[in-house]
């Protein structure tokens, strides 16, 4: 006989759970097919979000460029040692080949002195040490075999300096390439914002900033300020002669200059070594904090790190390298956080 029972009913806990979820997933459907897409970013709000990366890709290629820097003095100091090093041992042993040819004739006249045997083993300190040996030893040997001891000792401490730099190095090495990854990313990135503007906003943009330029040029053209000297005269009519070149990180001329690159370079050309970063160059010379002090082909220097530097222009202006995507030019000291001037 079939069964006739009724269905077992949901629990009414059971459709108040159910329920809920299917309106939860009824709003949020709602609300997805509502969403407006994300708002693209204007001109202007792209403009400063560049200005940002560009800054904080200049503040990364002056720790590049410094790095660089120590890098080649290190190159420089290794070579000079390993060649040190190798002059050292040809002259320890033409030492131990004098010495060998004293023995040789002590061998030719009746035998070898017991104190040349000695050196002649493989470690010739031990005996030296002990006073008793040396009374076995001529006047000639006991120079000839200090000598020796002398250069034993020089060329064991420049092994050792070698050894230090070459770690010294590779660790540089190592914060070159993370500070050049760092650069790369930072333009990148703002690459790609600029790529997100239309042709018409882009153009805009490069419009402003030859504007903004030309009256820097125009106002530098007017200044009368005299140059601090002779050098600094030099120093600045050099990099006005590269003005147009492009901002290219860690160049240093003749053709494309990074900020530091460009004063290192111009100052070069005045006959004036000065170090290669921006951070370095605020050390040297005597430093100016009024800007009514400032005379043309003075550093200046901007921003609390200290990571871009230029050339004073007179009447309120400077020359510098700006960024990736602009050339030497001429611009209001007022566009940028001066800190100070240097006078070299």
């Amino acid at each position: 006989m079939a069964s006739h029972r009724r269905p077992k009913q949901p629990s009414r806990a059971r459709v108040t759970v159910l329920t809920t979820a299917a309106a939860a997933a009824v709003a949020i459907s709602a609300q997805a097919a509502n969403a407006a897409p994300s708002a693209k970013p204007s001109k202007d709000e792209v403009k400063s979000k560049v200005d940002k990366l560009y800054q904080e890709a200049e503040q990364a290629t002056e720790k590049y460029n410094g790095a660089k820097e120590k890098q080649e003095k290190l190159q420089k100091e290794i070579s000079t040692i390993q060649d040190n090093v190798a002059r050292g041992q040809q002259d320890l042993n033409k030492l131990r080949d004098s010495l060998g040819s004293l023995a040789a004739g002590q061998y030719r006249s009746g035998g070898i002195d017991p104190s040349v045997q000695l050196f002649l083993s493989s470690n010739p300190d031990d005996y030296l040490d002990k006073a008793s040996t040396l009374d076995q030893l001529s006047g000639q040997q006991v120079d000839a075999l200090k000598k020796i001891q002398d250069k034993q000792r020089e060329l064991a401490q420049e092994r050792a300096e070698a050894t230090e730099k070459l770690k010294d190095l590779a660790s540089t090495r190592t914060e070159l390439g993370k500070k050049k990854k760092e650069v790369q990313g930072k333009l990148a990135e703002a690459q790609k914002l600029l790529n997100s503007l239309t042709a018409k906003e882009k153009a805009a943009l490069a419009a402003a900033d030859q504007e903004r330029a030309t009256r820097a040029s125009e106002r530098a053209a007017m200044g009368k300020s005299a140059p601090a000297s002779g050098r600094a005269g030099a120093a600045f009519s050099a990099a006005q002669s590269r003005m147009g070149s492009p901002y290219v990180y860690g160049a240093s001329g003749p053709s494309s200059f990074d900020c530091s690159g460009l004063t290192s370079w111009a100052y070069a050309q005045a006959g004036v070594s000065i170090p290669r970063t921006s951070e370095a160059q605020a050390n040297i010379g005597t430093r100016i904090y009024s800007q009514s002090q400032l005379q043309v082909g003075d550093l200046v220097f901007f921003y609390g790190d200290l990571h871009h530097v230029g050339l004073y222009a007179g009447n309120g202006q400077v020359l510098h390298a700006p960024h990736t995507g602009a050339v030497v030019r001429y611009e209001a000291i007022g566009n940028m956080p001066f800190q100070f001037g240097v006078r070299v």
